[in-house]
C-alpha cells in the first residue's frame, strides 16, 4: 500500500503504517476486504468526518454500506458524458477518457511502470451531515480535469515530506546524508538500436548530462549506455570529491568492483 505524506496517519484494517488512529478519516473503498469493511462501519457508526473514494456505480447495483448514511459530492462520470456528448454533436467519434492514468494490473510483478487510462469512473462520498461548501467541490472538479503533464519527482528533506523520503531505498541506505556528490545515472536501449546515456546531481539540480551512446549501425547493447553514463559521471566530478553513485546495472557493478583489485 502507499500513501501520501501528508496522512498524520495511515494504515489498514488493524495494522497502523504511521501516526494515530484518530481523527477524520480517508477510505479506499475498492482495496477494503469484507472483515476491514465490518470492523469501519462499526468504527463510523459514531463518526462524521469520514470520506469515501470509490468507483461510480454502473447502472441499478446494489447499494453499498456507506450509502445508506451518505451523500455523493462528486463524480467524473457527469463530466465524461458532458464531453462525449458534445463530441457527438460535433461529429467526432472521439471518446473521452474514462478516468485518471492508473497502473497496469499486477505491474509490480511484471516490472511494469507504465500508466494507462482508467475505464472507470470516480466518486466522491461524505457523511450525510458534513457540510460540503461549493468551493470544496469546484477545487475537486478543478483537479479532475486536469490534463497537464506529470509532475516532476522532487526530493524534499524538510517538514513532513521528510519521513516519506529518508524511508525510500537510497534514505534507509543513507544517500541523502552523503556529503559528497550524490549522483544516479542510468542508460537507455531503443527498439531502433539508439542508445543513450544521462545522469544527474541530487544537490546541483542543473548539473545534468545526456549523451548518444555510439552509432545505430552498430547495433545496440543494454550494458554499454550503462557503463557510458558511469564514465560521463566520473568525467563531471572532481576527483577530489567524494561521489556516491546510484544505479541499476549488475555488468557496471562488477566493471567497477574489478576496479577495486
Amino acid at each position: 500500500m502507499s500513501a501520501p505524506v501528508f496522512f498524520q496517519s495511515a494504515g489498514r484494517g488493524d495494522l497502523l503504517f504511521w501516526g494515530r488512529k484518530e481523527g477524520p478519516t480517508v477510505v479506499i473503498w475498492e482495496v477494503v476486504s469484507e472483515q476491514e469493511n465490518e470492523s469501519w462501519l462499526e468504527e463510523s457508526s459514531t463518526m462524521h468526518d469520514w470520506v469515501v473514494w470509490c468507483k461510480s456505480k454502473k447502472g441499478a447495483e446494489e447499494i453499498r454500506s456507506f450509502e445508506l448514511s451518505g451523500k455523493e459530492i462528486f463524480s467524473n462520470c457527469d463530466e465524461t458524458k458532458s464531453k462525449e456528448e458534445k463530441n457527438k454533436k460535433n461529429g467526432s467519434k472521439k471518446k473521452a477518457h474514462r478516468g485518471q492514468s492508473v497502473q497496469y494490473r499486477s505491474w509490480w510483478k511484471q516490472g511494469n511502470i507504465k500508466m494507462a487510462v482508467g475505464q472507470d469512473h470516480a466518486s466522491c462520498w461524505v457523511h450525510k451531515d458534513l457540510a460540503v461548501t461549493t468551493k470544496q467541490i469546484q477545487a475537486l472538479l478543478t483537479t479532475a480535469r486536469a490534463s497537464g503533464a506529470k509532475d516532476e519527482c522532487q526530493v524534499r528533506l524538510t517538514g513532513i515530506e521528510r519521513e516519506y523520503w529518508m524511508g525510500t531505498e537510497i534514505g534507509r541506505l543513507g544517500g541523502y546524508g552523503f556529503r559528497g556528490t550524490v549522483t544516479v545515472g542510468d542508460g537507455s536501449d531503443q527498439k531502433g538500436g539508439g542508445m543513450g546515456a544521462g545522469y544527474v546531481n541530487l544537490r546541483k539540480q542543473r548539473k545534468r548530462q545526456q549523451k548518444k551512446v555510439g552509432r545505430e549501425e552498430e547495433g545496440s547493447s543494454s550494458n554499454r549506455p550503462e557503463l557510458a553514463v558511469y564514465v560521463l559521471a566520473l568525467r563531471g566530478t572532481p576527483v577530489t570529491t567524494p561521489m556516491l553513485y546510484w544505479c541499476d546495472n549488475q555488468a557496471l557493478l562488477k566493471a567497477v568492483k574489478k576496479m577495486d583489485r
